[in-house]
């Protein structure tokens, strides 16, 4: 039997919901994580007809990009299509997830889709944040340090690009004297105890602090645990928006724009003065981008490839890149599919799995621009 958690959980590896931005509203906005899945449906957007094409297909999970519900509800009576996609869903036994930010901040995610699409080689992430990692200090005896070192490891310490099992370490002399309260495991109350002690560091993503200090409470043989946390301003060069790359070969503008138009099947692409300079480095945001602009600037990108740019933004490029502006869902449109095939090679290593086929790609078009 295969439950709700056991799908949204291993999404979170893909995107932990932790790599969200503060404003945004992910995890399981409808239904019960508990509930036995029949089926996922895979979508952009959750609208009515989204909930329908879930029902005709037997799925009880839709799997959508963006949430559903955004702002606080105050009333949910059907009056709009937010309330109304939720009744629906509640009524027919739906669960609803959305990842929305903690996809477009992984580098794996919505940009880097865009990235394999187009061709690009050689990517790193545009805007890369602060405030995801910290540092463990812990001192322990010598006897014991490969058990803990690896309960930390195992709890996902250590993980620095593609290197795992990272740490420093040093040995020492630790010292202690406990009172008649307390049962060292080491020595005896009130007996001044000198330790040979291993002092070990690791880095980890803030949002596994919990599981890591449970794996060291949990292996570490002192009734009394001493270790230190430290935040770090350091950035994680795997968490945030955009993607930046590079081409195969040099293009012209034109070539690259028909390229553009080819794989993400555009009808139109607004862009600033595009100049004769052939372009190979390409930054990347889906979504609504304007706020990356400077960055890819500064990167040193040819063309900035994002969405929903104003009039005026057009003017920041000031002729030191071309700004093209793809559209918001054309930009984000292959998200689905990064989710499908995320899924379908991960729905088989846990048990028990679903069957077969039941990771299903939405088909609606839920693209709310027309052109004419």
């Amino acid at each position: 039997m295969t439950l709700v958690k056991d799908i949204t959980d291993q999404i979170e590896k893909l995107s932990p919901l932790a790599y969200a931005e503060d404003f945004d509203n992910v995890g399981l906005l409808v239904g019960d994580d508990a509930q036995e899945v029949t089926g996922v449906l895979v979508a952009l957007d959750c609208l009515e007809n989204t909930v329908q094409e879930a029902i005709d297909k037997d799925c009880n999970l839709i799997v959508a990009f963006h949430p559903i519900i955004f702002k606080g509800l105050k009333k949910i009576n059907g009056k709009n299509y937010v309330e109304r996609v939720v009744i629906k869903a509640v009524k027919n036994d739906i669960a609803i997830y959305a990842m929305h930010t903690a996809l477009d901040n992984s580098i794996k995610g919505v940009s880097a889709k865009m990235a394999e699409v187009i061709g690009l080689q050689n990517c790193k992430v545009l805007l890369p944040q602060k405030g995801h990692l910290k540092k463990l200090t812990t001192y322990v005896p010598e006897s014991e340090a490969d058990a803990v070192r690896k309960a930390l490891f195992e709890a996902g310490a250590g993980h620095i690009g593609d290197y795992s099992n990272c740490s420093f370490n040093m040995t020492g002399e630790g010292t202690y004297l406990g009172n008649e309260n307390t049962k060292p495991s080491v020595g005896k109350p009130g007996s001044f105890e000198k330790v040979n002690e291993t002092f070990i560091t690791v880095i980890f993503e803030a949002h596994l602090q919990s599981k890591i200090l449970k794996a060291l409470w949990t292996d570490h043989p002192y009734e009394e645990v001493a270790y230190d946390i430290v935040s770090l301003d350091n950035v994680h060069e795997r968490i945030g928006m955009g993607i930046i790359g590079e081409l195969n070969k040099p293009l012209s503008p034109a070539n690259f724009f028909e390229h553009l138009k080819r794989t993400f099947n555009l009808q139109v692409i607004r862009h600033s003065d595009i100049g004769k300079k052939e372009l190979k480095k390409v930054a990347l945001l889906g979504g609504s981008g304007s706020f990356a602009i400077e960055k890819a600037m500064a990167a040193g990108a040819d063309i900035f490839v994002t969405a929903d740019l104003k009039y005026h933004d057009f003017y920041r490029a000031e002729n030191k890149l071309i700004l093209a502006d793809i559209g918001h869902y054309e930009s984000e449109q292959f998200t689905k599919n990064l989710l499908v095939e995320f899924l379908t090679k991960k729905i088989t290593n846990f048990a028990p799995a679903l069957p077969e086929g039941r990771i299903i790609l939405s088909k609606n078009n839920t693209n709310p621009i027309n052109y004419f």
